[in-house]
């Protein structure tokens, strides 16, 4: 059964309802931090694996319209950067390259330790740890096939595309718990007024914002939209000379570019960073993606995987809540930023970068702004990791 691409977005929108509704009757989803699009997507996802177990029909979302929800996004998240925060996120940045360096090997160690102990080809590793986890389920399509080729042993993308659906959810699920757990052990805050950056704060969204007018509105998406164009130009010409981006890294790149030049050569010119109206195009864009993305999982494919799959993934984990409670946050600094960079952690390291992106949004929602933490992660999430996990990916499938 497959379902058109509006119906598609339409089913998104009320997934997110859905997840708004389940948020208020479940304490848990709302004192841990579970962002709205998470819950419903996960509720719409065991639906359809109802539907699947008891009529035999796969139902099968047209997605076609959510890559563009993923440019709009990371537009809008560059358009709220300043180049004095990124002069200021050296160390950072440095630290959280090289923690990501150091989960890289640790989830193809864990894959490792996993192959072998249930007797799979050992080059599978890499479809256990970080080419499905931190490299997501495009990274885990693309060594799928090798990965097979290599061992002569059917059913390896499969495991890969496993692995990393269930770290997806895994990682939406656990982001925001970790968040709590370091904030309130800390008695950690963030500025409340501070501009947003992604969503307003739930007591912001309790009475509407009058600077949140159609003008504004239509402001801000005009402007994410020249950014989205220019990415476009920009993807292009990177393609051209042999540089493989996603196409939201140059969306982001654009949107820094035009934020950090537009309002100095025109400074009269009514200019949307950080403004209400661009963080609720921002929050829409990504509730709307992550619900999408959350509702379409097709959780009878994981079926037959059960033992060895299980198992890793509970090692990776306790791995990585562990490296990020007593390693990375102390790293970052222990402050405010540092935990809401946590929550981005668990959802980069174990799922993807809007995953990440919509654990820091549901934390700041209810603790306060971190500007730094949405511009940092994504950089090294775009630009860096690729690079370094095909590295980490080859060495260990040579070995």
């Amino acid at each position: 059964m497959i379902v058109p691409a509006f119906l598609s977005a339409t089913i998104g929108m009320l997934v997110y309802f859905i997840g708004v509704r389940l948020t208020e009757k479940i304490a848990f989803l709302r004192d841990f931090n579970i962002p709205e699009p998470v819950s419903g997507g996960l509720a719409v996802s065991l639906l359809t694996l109802l539907h699947h177990l008891f009529t035999g029909t796969e139902i099968d979302f047209d997605l076609s319209g959510r890559d563009y929800l993923l440019l709009v996004f990371f537009s809008t998240i560059g358009l709220n950067a300043r180049l004095s925060d990124l002069m200021s996120a050296g160390k950072v940045l440095f630290y959280l390259a090289l923690i990501t360096v150091a989960f890289l090997v640790i989830q193809n160690a864990v894959g490792l330790a996993g192959a072998a102990l249930f007797g799979l080809p050992l080059p599978a590793s890499v479809l256990l740890g970080s080419a499905a986890l931190i490299g997501g389920h495009g990274t885990a399509i693309a060594w799928g096939p090798y990965i097979t080729e290599l061992t002569g042993v059917a059913g390896m993308a499969e495991m890969g595309l496993a692995t990393a659906t269930l770290g997806l959810v895994l990682a939406a699920l656990l982001g925001g718990p970790v968040a709590k757990i370091l904030i309130e052990r800390n008695r950690l805050e963030g500025p409340h007024d501070a501009a947003p950056m992604v969503g307003l704060e739930f007591d912001d969204e309790a009475e509407p914002a009058e600077a949140v007018n159609h003008v504004n509105l239509m402001r801000s998406i005009l402007v994410a939209h020249i950014a989205i164009m220019i990415g476009y130009l920009l993807h292009a010409e990177f393609t051209a000379i042999g540089l493989d981006l996603p196409l939201f890294v140059p969306c982001l790149m654009a949107g820094i570019l035009l934020s950090n030049t537009v309002p100095l050569l025109r400074p009269k010119l009514p200019w949307p960073a950080r403004t209400p109206a661009l963080a609720v195009l921002s929050d829409f864009s990504l509730s709307l993606f992550l619900a999408m993305s959350l509702m379409s999982m097709q959780l009878w494919t994981l079926a037959g995987l059960g033992g060895p799959l299980a198992t890793v993934l509970l090692v990776q984990v306790l791995a990585t809540v562990v490296g990020v409670l007593f390693v990375f946050f102390p790293l970052m600094g222990r402050d405010y930023t540092a935990a809401v960079l946590s929550a981005g952690f668990v959802g980069f390291t174990l799922g993807a970068t809007p995953t990440a992106i919509a654990n820091m949004s549901s934390v700041t929602k209810r603790y306060g702004a971190a500007p730094l933490a949405f511009i940092v992660l994504p950089l090294i999430s775009a630009f860096f990791v690729d690079l370094a996990n095909a590295l980490v990916i080859q060495l260990f499938v040579s070995l």
